[in-house]
Protein backbone atom coordinates (compact mmCIF):
# COMPACT_ATOMS: atom_id res chain seq x y z
CA UNK A 1 0.00 0.00 0.00
CA UNK A 2 1.47 3.28 -0.85
CA UNK A 3 2.11 6.24 1.90
CA UNK A 4 0.22 9.36 1.49
CA UNK A 5 2.82 11.42 2.08
CA UNK A 6 0.39 14.24 2.28
CA UNK A 7 -1.93 13.82 5.01
CA UNK A 8 0.17 15.47 7.65
CA UNK A 9 0.29 18.63 5.56
CA UNK A 10 -2.13 21.29 6.67
CA UNK A 11 -2.40 24.60 4.28
CA UNK A 12 -4.09 25.95 7.19
CA UNK A 13 -0.94 25.65 8.86
CA UNK A 14 0.87 28.76 7.72
CA UNK A 15 4.40 27.03 8.06
CA UNK A 16 2.81 24.32 5.81
CA UNK A 17 1.37 26.16 3.32
CA UNK A 18 4.30 28.63 2.87
CA UNK A 19 6.67 25.15 2.55
CA UNK A 20 4.47 23.89 -0.42
CA UNK A 21 4.72 27.35 -2.18
CA UNK A 22 1.13 28.37 -1.24
CA UNK A 23 -0.01 25.00 -2.72
CA UNK A 24 1.94 24.66 -5.89
CA UNK A 25 3.92 21.92 -4.26
CA UNK A 26 0.95 19.74 -3.78
CA UNK A 27 0.26 19.41 -7.94
CA UNK A 28 1.54 16.02 -8.75
CA UNK A 29 3.80 15.95 -11.52
CA UNK A 30 6.21 18.28 -11.34
CA UNK A 31 5.91 20.07 -8.19
CA UNK A 32 9.02 21.73 -8.67
CA UNK A 33 8.63 23.16 -12.09
CA UNK A 34 5.10 24.35 -10.56
CA UNK A 35 6.43 26.39 -7.42
CA UNK A 36 9.12 27.65 -9.50
CA UNK A 37 6.14 29.07 -12.18
CA UNK A 38 4.45 30.19 -8.61
CA UNK A 39 6.75 31.96 -7.26
CA UNK A 40 6.92 34.32 -10.22
CA UNK A 41 3.57 35.65 -9.62
CA UNK A 42 5.20 36.27 -5.89
CA UNK A 43 8.19 38.03 -7.22
CA UNK A 44 6.01 40.70 -8.93
CA UNK A 45 4.93 41.98 -5.17
CA UNK A 46 8.97 43.03 -4.51
CA UNK A 47 10.38 42.92 -7.75
CA UNK A 48 10.88 46.79 -7.47
CA UNK A 49 12.22 46.93 -5.07
CA UNK A 50 16.22 48.36 -4.58
CA UNK A 51 19.13 45.85 -4.95
CA UNK A 52 19.61 45.89 -1.21
CA UNK A 53 15.96 45.62 0.28
CA UNK A 54 15.63 42.61 -2.61
CA UNK A 55 19.02 40.97 -1.28
CA UNK A 56 16.93 41.72 2.17
CA UNK A 57 14.41 39.84 0.90
CA UNK A 58 16.15 37.38 -0.66
CA UNK A 59 18.26 36.59 2.51
CA UNK A 60 15.73 36.33 5.40
CA UNK A 61 13.24 34.41 3.07
CA UNK A 62 16.46 31.69 2.74
CA UNK A 63 17.19 31.77 6.17
CA UNK A 64 13.12 31.41 7.22
CA UNK A 65 12.80 28.38 4.54
CA UNK A 66 15.39 26.32 6.09
CA UNK A 67 12.90 26.37 9.05
CA UNK A 68 9.80 26.23 7.09
CA UNK A 69 11.19 23.32 5.09
CA UNK A 70 12.40 21.31 8.39
CA UNK A 71 8.89 21.86 10.29
CA UNK A 72 7.80 20.62 6.78
CA UNK A 73 9.31 18.04 5.88
CA UNK A 74 9.28 16.59 9.89
CA UNK A 75 5.67 16.47 9.77
CA UNK A 76 6.03 14.39 6.67
CA UNK A 77 8.34 11.88 7.80
CA UNK A 78 10.44 12.62 4.89
CA UNK A 79 13.74 14.10 4.78
CA UNK A 80 13.43 16.27 1.45
CA UNK A 81 9.80 16.17 -0.34
CA UNK A 82 9.03 17.34 -3.23
CA UNK A 83 6.00 18.84 -2.34
CA UNK A 84 8.16 21.06 -0.67
CA UNK A 85 9.33 23.74 -2.79
CA UNK A 86 9.94 26.85 -0.71
CA UNK A 87 13.38 26.57 -2.21
CA UNK A 88 12.50 27.12 -5.48
CA UNK A 89 10.95 30.24 -4.99
CA UNK A 90 14.07 31.60 -3.01
CA UNK A 91 16.22 30.54 -6.39
CA UNK A 92 14.54 31.81 -8.92
CA UNK A 93 13.66 34.84 -6.88
CA UNK A 94 17.63 34.78 -6.95
CA UNK A 95 17.88 33.76 -10.66
CA UNK A 96 15.02 36.70 -11.49
CA UNK A 97 17.49 39.70 -10.14
CA UNK A 98 19.61 38.94 -12.78
CA UNK A 99 17.33 39.87 -15.76
CA UNK A 100 17.82 42.86 -17.60
CA UNK A 101 13.78 43.71 -17.94
CA UNK A 102 10.94 42.33 -16.73
CA UNK A 103 9.76 40.97 -20.38
CA UNK A 104 8.32 37.82 -20.42
CA UNK A 105 10.74 36.56 -22.50
CA UNK A 106 13.73 37.39 -19.95
CA UNK A 107 11.78 35.65 -17.49
CA UNK A 108 11.37 32.58 -19.04
CA UNK A 109 15.34 32.34 -19.90
CA UNK A 110 15.85 32.75 -16.14
CA UNK A 111 13.23 29.91 -15.51
CA UNK A 112 14.35 27.66 -18.02
CA UNK A 113 17.97 28.36 -17.12
CA UNK A 114 16.76 27.80 -13.16
CA UNK A 115 14.81 24.81 -13.88
CA UNK A 116 17.59 23.15 -16.12
CA UNK A 117 20.05 23.37 -13.16
CA UNK A 118 17.49 22.47 -10.67
CA UNK A 119 16.50 19.19 -12.49
CA UNK A 120 19.81 18.05 -13.87
CA UNK A 121 21.88 19.19 -10.57
CA UNK A 122 25.45 18.89 -12.00
CA UNK A 123 28.27 19.13 -9.36
CA UNK A 124 28.53 20.58 -6.97
CA UNK A 125 24.43 21.16 -6.59
CA UNK A 126 24.30 17.24 -6.46
CA UNK A 127 26.59 16.83 -3.87
CA UNK A 128 25.27 19.41 -1.94
CA UNK A 129 21.54 17.44 -2.65
CA UNK A 130 22.73 14.00 -1.41
CA UNK A 131 25.02 15.55 1.50
CA UNK A 132 23.77 18.16 3.39
CA UNK A 133 20.52 17.58 5.13
CA UNK A 134 17.64 19.38 6.62
CA UNK A 135 16.06 22.46 6.26
CA UNK A 136 19.30 23.87 4.98
CA UNK A 137 20.10 20.93 2.69
CA UNK A 138 16.95 21.60 1.40
CA UNK A 139 17.72 25.47 0.29
CA UNK A 140 21.42 25.32 -0.14
CA UNK A 141 21.06 22.86 -3.60
CA UNK A 142 18.88 25.25 -4.96
CA UNK A 143 20.74 28.76 -3.87
CA UNK A 144 23.76 26.92 -5.73
CA UNK A 145 21.40 26.11 -9.18
CA UNK A 146 20.20 29.86 -8.74
CA UNK A 147 23.82 30.62 -8.87
CA UNK A 148 24.22 28.63 -11.99
CA UNK A 149 21.59 30.50 -13.10
CA UNK A 150 22.24 33.46 -12.91
CA UNK A 151 25.75 33.51 -14.32
CA UNK A 152 23.85 32.02 -17.68
CA UNK A 153 21.41 34.91 -17.42
CA UNK A 154 24.40 37.59 -17.31
CA UNK A 155 26.17 35.54 -20.06
CA UNK A 156 22.72 35.97 -22.02
CA UNK A 157 22.76 39.36 -21.37
CA UNK A 158 26.26 39.95 -22.45
CA UNK A 159 25.25 38.29 -25.77
CA UNK A 160 21.83 39.19 -25.88
CA UNK A 161 21.79 42.81 -24.67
Amino acid sequence: MKKNIYKNIRVTNPVHLLAVGLGSGLIPKSPGTMGSLASIAVWYLFNTLTPVYYWMVIIVAFFFGCWICQKTADAMGLDDPGSIVWDEFVGMWITLFFIPHHSWQWILAAFLAFRFFDILKPWPIRWFDSKVSGGFGIMIDDVIAAIFAGIIVVVLRVFIG
